[in-house]
């Protein structure tokens, strides 16, 4: 049997014929069964929404969550890969609102909940197979077949235990409060909702600084001495929400002052009361300071300037209990009005910007509900009765004013609410600003630029709501949720630390609830007082409560009469259905004999997501085992977007800590954003989205996805660009193509099938034991990063390994090995070591490009039977092996590789070929060690860069000039002010001082009456050239070439370019490696030199028989290169 050959690289069809391997061959199967009893390795799949096309960043999260699981089953770990689909909430719903052309508001009127729900449900697997298909082709192993899916009665029912160990701990309630909320949504949202990226974003709206007209009678004493009107200055960047002030907070420490002035924009006299630290600020622009009274009694309507001045001052404290005139009376509260249009304190005032007088609308914001409740009386909010004697804010539930507010009824408060094309050019905003100015209630209008929440899902701004939510108290959980985390192994580390850390240090109490249609029913019911209550954990649970119900005259029959307890079958479980539709149709009976109905919000959907470890093996009614004795519970390992910190990675760690007091995973990676590759975010909008649908077919997933992981850390933001890939696909996949198809070629040309015994590692030779011992040093080191979760660093070092050690190195070092001499022990050694290499590579590798690697790792052991695993992910992990690590060997390797890259950098520099040979190399060297280096590959680096000779200077001052100069970049943040002593000091010292840094990294140097410790870093080192030399440095390391070119050189180097034509031209003309060729070569006054004193050269090289000059060839190629120009004509011998 002989290694397969390929007429060319093609990834994509490589991928193709190794998927079809996989799939009859049941590869992903196996690598479970084969690991059975073996320890677990435990690891969560996000559960992606099938409702909604993949893209590029789908292609990224699923490679980080595939390379581990890989890693870990070669390691001999088993993995169960169980799939999931989130398939509830908002994404879905808002989808399928569209597709019906419909509002929230048609839901239970023109659409039944139960026709919206079966129509949700539809929706949400729709592109499930498009997800199936680019699972596979990115090569991402994970069980499909038996997914859970969190729209199950199964999955559903574990949800509602879990709620109810939450509730049985007290950490349960419900709660009247102020919330975010979403209009366009149509619910409440969490505070980690909020919090996702790109929420926040910068609008520019228009803000009012309001006159709220001051009852005088009521101000202290100092303040009613005035003649004329006094007005609270408050400033508001929500003019929408003056409407429902119901009072005014001020500092109790801050002191405030009483100014008069005119109002700019009806030039009335005015006297105002502000926050003293803030005059400056509101009395800017246009406004000056008067030095008398007189420039008050000068002013005159529309001048340009306005006068201003400071006339009493007293504190927050004395201001409290003012009373002031509504500012916009459209209505009043419905309870306790006369409380109300009072200034009150708060601690929360700040003098950082406004006026120092906070308006105060308790219906609206969180901290103005508090401040008002705390007051004493209790300042009321604006809530006024609806047609059904209800109490609610004037703002509707879709964002609207009530009809209290007359002419201004039926708008929506922010203009993002409007459909596309029917916003009204002024906003309620700018309407309310223009009637408080006509009114002379406006101190200042303006534009004013902040950052506005919106909905994460909706893209349009949140408004703070007053609700009627369940809430989970994840304050009283906080602090051992931060203690947990302290034991999850963050990639990176800063994101666990800082971006969570303080996340989960200064967690808000859960909203659970969503006023929405489709996902997961609070499993509470209560009397309509809400004096009793029960909450539900299970179908057992609630059948013997509608049996009492029933009993009681409260229900007809049982919903869920065809399910059968204790029966775990899908098909028991199919017949019956926990959504909205059904559940609300159930009344319970409580202690008391009172009917209890469904508190009628859902639950978060974020809540779902979290509860999978448990909720995936319908934990506890069946699967017990697998969370309590630690089988399936915590993860291992997870990955997902950065985002996932305030949705999945938190709602993972809250119910895991609240109701195990454990972690739910023990590693997790938070990957970064996909972005163009300039950089910016991916949109179809912006035409730059990329699809993974046309990449991967084209490129391949195993460049792709090396790609994607070398490029870039994944936790970095990467940028994207279809050109690295092709260049990850030339130089890495590229690479070891050739150096397999080299391998193959020679292998099968010899009969190699590594059938002989290894060759004992001290009988190979020099480069055989350093490629080795290289290799074994690689794989102690990917190793150890797959260990730690750093991907990119394994990858990097593999592709570093391929591409400089085995390929241009080791190979092109050993070539002739390959194809000349007999089939003895060095070149079986070469066969052997180049064996090894190739298949560790395709294990090392066979994580994150699991396509490519499978094929490279069977088409070697096809032929050789070591090591046959069925495939390469079914094999072991390999072991490094310290004995075949002789670092000395490895540092000496490199040093011939440096100095040759120098060399090679002044050829390439001077445009001087490495088919012309050069003379000779001097080196200075900075100790014996290094010299012995040197010397032990002195035959090596000459062969290399072609050169005769290589001279070791042990002291270069007399040859080697080198210059020294302060690295200003690396000095300055290091030293300061003594960067300038330094840099003096530095340009005093000569050629030995030079020669010490170099050898001992650092340099004692006096500087002001102290010494200073130079390291290298802090110096920038350069040599001088000198006549018929050219020198180049890295680090200490210093080469200089000898750049002179003799006769005899140049008729070597003419006779290695004609070797090399000759080679192409063999092989265009399709000669076999092993075919004798005749040469006739056409004089041209320079080849015939050459040819004569380097023909034993020529013919060997080039397996010539007859090598002949001509004075002239009819037939033949032309051959022009330098100063030559002649005519070769090749023939098989």
């Amino acid at each position: 049997m002989k290694f397969a050959e390929y007429k060319g690289l093609d990834l994509p069809k490589v991928a193709e014929g190794v998927l079809q391997f996989w799939k009859q061959e049941k590869i992903f199967e196996k690598s479970v069964s084969t690991r059975e009893g073996k320890d677990s390795y435990v690891f969560y799949e996000g559960p992606p929404s099938a409702n909604g096309m993949p893209g590029i960043h789908h292609v990224m999260a699923r490679t980080i969550i595939d390379i581990f699981p890989r890693y870990k089953t070669m390691k001999g770990f088993q993995v169960k890969r169980k799939a999931g689909w989130d398939t509830h909430g908002l994404p879905i719903e808002l989808g399928v609102e569209k597709e019906l052309g419909i509002t929230k508001e048609d839901i239970g009127k023109t659409i039944s909940v139960e026709e919206y729900n079966e129509a949700c449900r539809k929706a949400v697997m729709r592109y499930t197979d498009v997800w199936n298909e680019m699972t596979e082709q990115v090569g991402y192993w994970v069980d499909m077949d038996d997914p859970y899916i969190t729209y199950k009665s199964k999955y559903m029912e574990s949800v509602w235990w879990l709620l109810k160990q939450i509730y049985d701990k007290g950490l349960l309630y419900k709660g009247y409060t102020i919330q975010p909320y979403s209009p366009k949504a149509g619910t409440g949202l969490s505070s980690h909702e909020l919090n996702q990226p790109g929420t926040y974003q910068d609008v520019t709206d228009t803000t009012v600084t309001a006159q709220f007209k001051a009852i005088k009678e009521s101000l202290p004493e100092p303040f009613q001495k005035v003649d004329g009107e006094v007005f609270f200055l408050a400033w508001t960047t929500t003019p929408w929400t003056l409407p429902s002030n119901t009072a005014l907070t001020v500092g109790p420490k801050i002191d405030y002052v009483l100014v008069r002035s005119f109002n700019q924009y009806t030039f009335e006299p005015i006297h105002v009361v502000l926050a003293k630290a803030l005059v400056n600020k509101q009395f800017s622009g246009k406004f000056y300071e008067a030095e008398n009274s007189s420039d008050f009694e000068q002013f005159e309507k529309g001048q340009k300037k306005i006068p201003f001045q400071v006339l009493e001052t007293i504190t927050g404290a004395e201001l409290v209990e003012s009373r002031y005139e509504q500012i916009l009376p459209y209505t009043l509260p419905y309870q306790n009005p006369e409380n109300a249009f009072r200034v009150i304190s708060g601690d929360f005032v700040t003098t950082e910007d406004g006026t120092g007088i906070v308006h105060t609308a308790p219906t609206f914001g969180a901290d103005d509900a508090l401040v008002a409740k705390r007051a004493q009386p209790e300042v009321p909010p604006m809530l006024v009765l609806d047609e059904q004697n209800n109490p609610v804010p004037l703002v509707d539930l879709q964002g609207r004013f009530r009809p209290e507010l007359k002419e201004l009824a039926g708008k929506y408060v922010k203009n993002e609410y409007y459909l596309d094309g029917e916003a009204p050019e002024k906003s309620v905003d700018v309407e309310l600003a223009i009637a408080l100015k006509e009114q002379n209630r406006a101190f200042r209008v303006e534009k004013y630029l902040h950052s506005y929440p919106n909905c994460w899902r909706t893209d349009k701004p949140i408004l703070y709501y007053p609700l009627d939510s369940w809430f989970i108290k994840a304050t009283k959980v906080k602090d051992r949720m931060f203690a947990l985390n302290q034991t999850i192994n963050w990639k990176p580390k800063a994101t666990g630390e800082g971006r969570f850390g303080n996340w989960l240090a200064n967690a808000n109490d859960w909203n659970l609830s969503r006023s929405r249609y489709w996902g997961i029913p609070l499993p509470i019911w209560r009397t309509e007082d809400g004096s009793e209550e029960k909450i539900i954990g299970s179908v057992e649970e609630l059948k013997p409560e509608m049996h009492k119900a029933i009993a009681a005259g409260l229900m007809t029959h049982d919903v869920c009469e065809d399910f059968e307890v204790g029966n775990m079958s899908e098909a028991n479980y199919d017949k019956v259905d926990l959504h909205k539709n059904v559940v609300d149709a159930i009344t319970l009976v409580s202690a008391s004999g009172q009917p209890m109905r469904r508190e009628s919000d859902l639950i978060d959907v974020w809540f779902d997501s979290g509860s999978m470890p448990y909720a995936q093996w319908h934990y506890p009614f069946e699967n017990k085992n697998l969370i309590d004795d630690g089988v399936s519970f915590p993860a291992d390992f997870i990955a997902e977007g950065v985002d996932q910190t305030r949705g999945w990675f938190y709602t993972l760690h809250a119910i895991g800590t609240m109701v195990f007091d454990s972690v739910a995973y023990k590693n997790v990676v938070s990957n970064g954003l996909v972005l163009d590759k300039d950089g910016k975010k991916m949109s179809k909008r912006l035409g730059n989205a990329v699809d993974p649908f046309k990449t991967l077919p084209e490129h391949g997933a195993d460049a792709t996805r090396w790609y994607m992981i070398s490029n870039a850390n994944p936790w970095d933001n990467l940028k994207f660009d279809i050109d690295g890939v092709v260049e990850v696909k030339r130089k890495f996949f590229g690479t070891l193509y050739n150096t397999y198809s080299f391998f193959a070629l020679y292998a099968n040309i010899d009969g190699f099938a590594y059938n002989e015994a290894d060759t004992p590692l001290k009988e190979r030779p020099e480069i055989d034991q350093w490629i080795l011992s290289e290799l074994n040093t690689l794989i102690a080191k990917v190793d150890e990063a797959y260990a730690d979760y750093e991907a990119t660093k394994a990858t990097r070092l593999i592709s570093e390994f391929v591409q400089e050690n085995l390929s241009n190195w080791y190979v092109r070092l050993c070539r002739r090995r390959f194809w000349k001499g007999d089939y003895q022990k060095d070149k079986i050694s070469a066969y052997q070591t180049l064996y090894s290499c190739l298949v560790e590579v395709a294990k090392l590798s066979a994580p994150v490009s699991p396509f490519y690697m499978d094929q490279l790792y069977k088409d070697l052991v096809a032929v050789t039977g070591k090591d046959a695993f069925e495939s390469v992910h079914l094999a072991d992990f390999p072991k490094s092996d310290s004995g075949m690590i002789q670092a000395d060997l490895e540092e000496k390797m490199q040093m011939a590789q440096k100095i040759s890259s120098l060399v090679l950098s002044i050829r390439q520099k001077e445009k001087i070929k490495v088919r012309q040979p050069l003379q000779k190399i001097m080196v200075p060297v900075l100790d014996e060690h290094q010299k012995t280096a040197i010397e032990a590959v002195s035959d090596l680096i000459k062969s290399e860069v072609n050169v005769k000779e290589l001279q070791l200077l042990d002291d270069a001052s007399g040859i080697l000039i080198k210059k020294i100069k302060p690295n200003f970049k690396v000095l300055g943040p290091k030293y300061g002010k003594d960067m300038k002593a330094i840099a003096g000091a530095v340009a005093t010292l000569g050629q030995e001082d030079i020669q010490k840094i170099e050898r001992e990294g650092e340099l004692l140097i006096p500087v002001e009456n102290k010494n200073i410790k130079l390291q290298l870093t802090d110096v920038d080192i350069s040599s001088q050239d000198i006549e018929g030399w050219l020198v180049a440095s890295a680090g200490p390391l210093t080469v200089a070439l000898d750049i002179t070119i003799d006769d005899a050189l140049k008729q070597e180097g003419i006779a290695r370019e004609l070797v090399n034509r000759i080679q192409n031209l063999r092989k265009e003309s399709g000669f076999e490696v092993t075919d004798k060729i005749d040469i006739k070569v056409m004089k041209d006054g320079l080849v015939e030199d050459a040819i004569s004193n380097n023909e034993e050269y020529i013919m060997t090289e080039t397996l010539t028989a007859e090598l002949n000059l001509e004075e002239h060839l009819d037939e033949g190629v032309d051959i022009a290169f330098d100063d030559v120009n002649t005519k070769l004509l090749i023939q098989k011998h």
